[in-house]
């Protein structure tokens, strides 16, 4: 799947935006803050539903509109086009449709086009909490499997409901209680086996990427932990129900999972330099890359690249490059400030390149460095 063009109205900075893509690789440069990011965000609004910078949907709508639209038009690996259309105004439902027919659940939508991005925001996969782990872990599992999706979905409404239990003024009834636990346990098991067999064959990947673009200067691990390993998930709510009820809310369960990220044998988050902490988190990402290619629709995702090339040494920045230049790779956005960085990427590219300057909001096609000369 490849997205041949897309037209905004009033998402974020951008006004008014019709652009046609290069089916490979598509270059953006522009300072800070002119809407680089946006433009990505679009392309990820249109594979998730949302923004990847700012879940609240009416914020995404440019000031003093009162609504925003986002179309994409893709084509398959077959050659059959897909449209995908995103509409929003102020105080309505969001509308969500695929070839003109809207969904009933915006679920069903996630999937259809595969999609893997590298951002700054990715720093907090490192520093943050453990809640920014676990999304990772759900970006990828639910773009290939349903039945996960469906099952944390559940997981989280009983969850949702359990602690509005444990926050009344009044003692629960031990029913009702009960009836969350067991679909808690249920779903939550069902979620914790998915992403223990994700995290057992993602974690090679990972690590080859890694070595890869550090060209085997240091070496990384990772680790999933889980309340689901340590026993039966319904005896476990039960055990700490009490304790649950003082504190106003559920000390146990996959919603507390959490994946352990080390440089050596030491936490990369207090070891690890800039440049280890960027190539670690592009390793992540790559690897995600691979993994959706490999079990996801067959569907080779696209890749969004934003400004990546910051705290990385030359060696690491051209080991990357090598790799968004191969065959392994379908579409790729890349953005950048500086425009050295994505004429190094372009000479590498033998097919099909497009490069774009946004500027104000404003996307303009640019020619490429032998023209220009």
């Amino acid at each position: 799947m490849w997205l041949k063009r897309i037209s905004i109205l009033n998402y974020k900075n951008l006004e008014q935006v019709e652009v046609a893509f290069s089916r490979k690789m598509n270059c953006i440069i522009g300072k800070n803050g002119m809407g680089k990011t946006n433009l990505l965000d679009a392309v990820y609004y249109l594979s998730f539903c949302k923004s990847a910078t700012n879940a609240i949907d009416s914020q995404n709508i440019l000031h003093d509109r009162d609504f925003f639209v986002v179309q994409g038009f893709y084509e398959t690996d077959e050659g059959e086009p897909e449209e995908v259309y995103c509409g929003l105004k102020r105080r309505q439902k969001k509308q969500f449709k695929r070839n003109k027919k809207e969904y009933s659940r915006l679920s069903d939508h996630i999937g259809l086009i595969p999609l893997v991005m590298v951002s700054p925001a990715d720093s907090w996969l490192i520093s943050g909490g453990s809640e920014e782990r676990r999304r990772f872990i759900d970006v990828v599992i639910s773009q290939f499997d349903r039945e996960y999706l469906e099952a944390l979905i559940r997981y989280n409404k009983a969850l949702l409901q359990r602690n509005s239990l444990l926050k009344a003024d009044v003692e629960p009834e031990e029913e009702l209680m009960l009836v969350w636990e067991e679909m808690m346990a249920a779903s939550g098991e069902t979620v914790y086996a998915k992403r223990k067999a994700f995290i057992d064959e993602f974690i090679p990947v990972f690590q080859s990427y890694y070595s890869y673009i550090s060209q085997d200067r240091e070496q990384v691990s990772l680790s999933y932990e889980s309340h689901a390993a340590k026993g039966n998930l319904l005896e476990q709510l039960k055990e700490v129900r009490q304790r649950d009820r003082i504190l106003g809310y559920s000390t146990r369960g996959i919603h507390k999972d959490d994946l352990i990220m080390q440089l050596g044998d030491f936490p990369i988050k207090r070891e690890g330099s800039q440049g280890q902490n960027k190539t670690y988190l592009i390793a992540l990402k790559l690897a995600q890359f691979e993994f959706l290619k490999r079990t996801g629709s067959r569907t080779t995702p696209i890749v969004l690249l934003d400004d990546i090339f910051d705290k990385l040494d030359a060696s690491r920045v051209e080991q990357i490059v090598k790799l968004v230049a191969g065959d392994s790779f379908g579409q790729i956005f890349v953005t950048d400030t500086n425009r050295d960085h994505l004429d190094k990427i372009l000479r590498k590219i033998e097919g099909d390149y497009k490069l774009f300057e946004v500027d104000g909001g404003v996307v303009s096609e640019r020619c490429n460095e032998e023209e220009e000369i």
